[in-house]
């Protein structure tokens, strides 16, 4: 090719090559206008921008359907959520245990309705039934909770109902219904379904239901048994009642789905239980310390790959907490939380307080237009993604919390540090999962004390077939005979506190991130462990020395315990680490307990590191997914279109304040692929990415990250 013969030619040439790939970035947009089949359920194009307006009650006697309606497409949703009935009814019911909102204009809800379909909006209708009003209870007060001293849970007006009771077993129904015959829903999102222990809204603990209809309903189920008192894991008769729950709660949403599809089959159903559900939603929220900056992350991974038959849409909750409704968390942290969800396979999903106009703290308003106009306008390249991840972290619950959390969140957060790619398998769903989890070569268990005996048998069959395990602190304590076969341990201390002992790194061939330390300091607890049937033992355990000032101190010994066992099988290996690892970094952050495992992940699987290679900030979460265009020609086909790198900036993030992400500059990337990619481009640029293809890996350079970028790379 001869060379260009002047500047403006050169200029001429440039423009073009700008003109054809906004054109083609402008096709690819475009490419989601078509019509998905009748045979697919709306819902399953999981493509939802859900925005959920929570009602006042004084609220129905202001809203505007007109000015609802504009804000909604200001903010590119398609899906709204909004008030229709349980604790009050924001429609003309005729019903005499549906409590009416006073403030009702008649036909507000359903001018709502129309209007949203007239342009393209999905609605949702939202019932609780968790409460009732004062007027219902007057009348029915055995539908209502009673606390092992009599006290019933109230909120102002409003007393918890019980789920047993003809309330939620017969009235619910019939609300229901009135509701799906009077208006062309959607959807119908059930909210804070369950059974209730204290008052929500004030943290206040009352105990165990004691409800008439909860005893009668119990002691069939159990043969006999009385409603325990306490909440005791020991006690045989709560283990009992702990199934009872389940078991009503799922026929509770068994019978819902029943009288739903049997009305209308194209009615999502959605909550935050997975059975008998379409749409499983989940939380974000900031209410505890320390703040959990990986929450949607956490929440989407979680429940996309432990449900994979269901999508997810977790819902950004605007409010502080329930005692500070109006007052928002921050933009920033809610921008991580969208992306976050994006990037994992999620919609979009914001809940706040009441309409739009007027609102009492819009800091987050910007935020909303701006990532769900992203979404919109590149809906075809989210929400159809399949993970090349190798490595999975099982969490205890979808809604964990407590020590087992900490433990799980800060393994979570070496690997998210580290760029190690995984996804999150509850720890129910291991023994239905099986099969799946046969493409993890490393899953980590972080304090998983207990599982079912199917979920039990796949971890042992996984192994066999050449699955690594690292597992911490009291993993398998509540299996003995599982934890010796596993990984060689019997426990001689589960409980024990480690504040002031050491561990000694001095295999310096495994443990290479400590070529300049001899004893790493410990706190929490730090079980002591007989490792003899294991094949290697690591990490002496010294004792603390003697306690006091300076020209006393000294004298640590090794205790003859260890922090790691190691078992060798067939084809794998599984190693334990009876320790709270993943809480002490998760609380004090210091890298060195990220480097044991770090270093421990080097050692059983190596190739952990060898998807993603980057220079990327350790606050900078890198998610990459194999996609296809999620449009209707690919619906139910699994087809995989190249791979997309999600780079969200979490640099603003302090530990307990949100700030603006710092730019960050010439982020170097190589991408393990079995393709040549045809071209690279990235979403925030809108420009061609330059890129270079070597020995199985696309290697790029992200000049200037902000908040976001993804990087579509197509075969």
């Amino acid at each position: 090719m001869k060379p260009f013969r002047s500047a403006s030619l050169r200029l001429f040439f440039i423009c073009s090559l700008s003109l054809l790939f906004v054109t083609f970035m402008s096709d690819k947009a475009s490419a989601q206008t078509s019509i998905w089949p009748d045979s697919a359920p709306w819902w399953k194009a999981n493509n939802l921008r859900v925005m959920q307006t929570n009602l006042p009650a004084y609220e129905a006697e202001t809203l505007d359907p007109d000015s609802l309606l504009a804000d909604l497409k200001n903010f590119s949703a398609n899906t709204l959520i909004i008030n229709a009935g349980g604790i009050m009814a924001f429609y003309p019911t005729k019903l005499e245990y549906q409590y009416t909102n006073p403030y009702m204009k008649e036909d507000m809800l359903g001018e709502v309705i129309s209007k949203c379909h007239e342009n393209g909006i999905r609605v949702i209708v939202r019932f609780d039934f968790s409460r009732a009003h004062k007027s219902i209870f007057e009348k029915q007060p055995d539908w209502f909770y009673l606390s092992p001293k009599g006290e019933r849970i109230v909120n102002d007006d409003m007393y918890v109902i019980s789920i047993n009771a003809p309330y939620e077993q017969e009235q619910l129904f019939n609300i229901v219904e009135e509701v799906i015959d009077l208006y062309p829903i959607d959807g119908i999102f059930i909210n804070m379904p369950g059974y209730a222990t204290k008052n929500a809204y004030t943290g206040e603990y009352h105990g165990i239901d004691q409800n008439p209809y909860d005893r009668e309903r119990f002691s069939e189920f159990s043969g006999g048994m009385e409603l325990p008192i306490e909440e005791d894991d020991s006690d045989p008769v709560f283990k009992k009642y702990l199934d009872f729950k389940a078991f009503t709660s799922d026929d509770l949403i068994r019978r819902v789905n029943k009288l739903v599809k049997s009305k209308n089959e194209n009615i999502a159903i959605c909550t935050y239980s997975e059975k008998y559900v379409d749409i499983i939603r989940h939380e974000s929220q900031t209410n505890s310390l320390p703040y959990w900056p990986y929450n949607a992350s956490d929440n989407v991974s979680n429940t996309i790959h432990s449900y994979p038959e269901h999508i997810v849409s977790n819902a950004s909750i605007q409010q502080i907490s329930f005692q500070s409704r109006y007052n928002a968390v921050e933009p920033e942290e809610v921008a991580i939380r969208l992306y976050e969800n994006i990037a994992n396979g999620s919609g979009l999903d914001m809940s706040l307080m009441g309409d739009f106009r007027d609102y009492e703290d819009e800091r987050n308003f910007d935020i909303y237009r701006k990532v769900y106009a992203l979404h919109k306008k590149y809906e075809a390249y989210f929400g159809k993604y399949t993970s090349p991840a190798e490595v999975a972290v099982i969490a205890p619950g979808s809604w964990p919390s407590g020590d087992a959390a900490q433990e799980y969140r800060g393994i979570q957060l070496m690997l998210k540090e580290a760029h190690i790619q995984f996804d999150i398998i509850e720890k129910s769903q291991i023994g239905n999962l099986e099969e799946q989890l046969k493409k993890y070569k490393l899953i980590i268990l972080p304090e998983i004390v207990s599982l079912d005996e199917k979920s039990l048998a796949a971890l042992i069959n996984l192994s066999q077939s050449g699955t690594n395990f690292i597992a911490t602190n009291k993993s398998l304590s509540g299996h003995t005979e599982a934890l010796e076969d596993l990984f060689g341990a019997k426990i001689k201390q589960l409980d024990h506190e480690g504040s002031g002992f050491y561990l000694n790194p001095a295999d310096n061939v495994l443990f290479s991130r400590f070529d300049k330390q001899e004893l790493l300091f410990w706190k929490f607890n730090l079980g002591m462990y007989d490792f003899e049937e294991a094949d290697e033992v690591k990490l002496p355990i010294f004792t603390p020395g003697r306690p006091g000032p300076p020209e006393k101190i000294g004298g640590h010994e090794p205790t003859g315990f260890y922090a790691v066992g190691i078992k060798k099988h067939a084809s794998s290996k599984a190693i334990l680490l009876p320790v709270n690892l993943g809480k002490l970094y998760y609380l004090h952050g210091y890298e060195q307990h990220k480097n044991i495992l770090l270093d421990l992940i080097d050692y059983s699987f190596p190739e952990a590191g060898e998807l993603i290679v980057t220079n990327a900030h350790p606050r900078v979460e890198v998610i990459l997914q194999d996609f296809a265009r999620n449009t209707p020609e690919n619906y139910q086909k699994n087809v995989v279109e190249g791979k997309i790198l999600h780079l969200i900036n979490l640099t603003g993030f302090s530990g307990n304040t949100y700030f603006d992400p710092l730019p960050v500059y010439d982020t170097e990337v190589k991408i393990k692929t079995d393709f040549v990619p045809t071209k690279v481009w990235g979403m925030i640029s809108e420009k061609a990415i330059d890129f270079s293809y070597d020995q199985g890996y696309v290697s790029i350079s992200i000049d200037r990250l902000d908040d976001f970028e993804g990087v579509v790379i197509e075969k």
